[in-house]
């Protein structure tokens, strides 16, 4: 396993839909490692695929991973088959917009179908953490971010944050090379 690098917004990758997996093969399972081991180390709680620049219908999540019990679940070609009428807020943020966070309205409970590490056809239904995480994954793969569920002012002063982010990792980045 290795360590991906984390695309930051503002980039075009992230606006991009992702392509369906045709079946889960060695490169998937090693990209779905990968994606768990960059995870970890960036202290997410989930994380899709457009996220390390890859365009397939895949993200891993572990909502348990911060001092409670680890519930590892990668998924590839996830889709919501029911999602609850009653909604709720929950505080997000993304490992791609880093240090920003802001409540977000979704719906309480979701049922995920999605195809598991080994290629089985599996279900999960949640109504807490689970649901928001998965939510948001499935966002990603739709090209859609957190952000642009939030006000037109709202979006535009974090997408601004993590624009300085960006480059000043980037100036970093070169100063270390250097």
């Amino acid at each position: 396993m290795s360590r991906l690098p984390l695309v930051i917004a503002p980039d075009p990758v992230l606006k991009k839909k992702t392509e369906a997996v045709a079946d889960i093969d060695d490169d998937i399972r090693r990209l779905m490692d990968d994606m768990v081991e960059t995870m970890y180390a960036e202290r997410g709680m989930g994380l899709a695929a457009p996220q390390v620049g890859v365009l397939k219908r895949v993200f891993v999540m572990d909502v348990g991973a911060d001092g409670g019990e680890r519930r590892l679940v990668k998924l590839a070609n996830p889709e919501i088959v029911w999602a609850s009428e009653e909604t709720k807020f929950y505080e997000e943020g993304c490992l791609s917009i880093p240090g920003q966070f802001a409540e977000v309205e979704r719906p309480a409970a979701v049922k995920v179908r999605y195809l598991n590490y080994d290629g089985e056809v599996r279900e999960i239904e949640d109504d807490g953490v689970l649901a928001v995480c998965a939510q948001h994954e499935i966002d990603h793969l739709d090209g859609v971010l957190f952000v642009d569920h939030l006000s037109t002012l709202k979006r535009n002063m974090f997408l601004r944050k993590s624009k300085k982010y960006k480059k000043d990792r980037e100036r970093d980045q070169a100063k270390e090379s250097a």
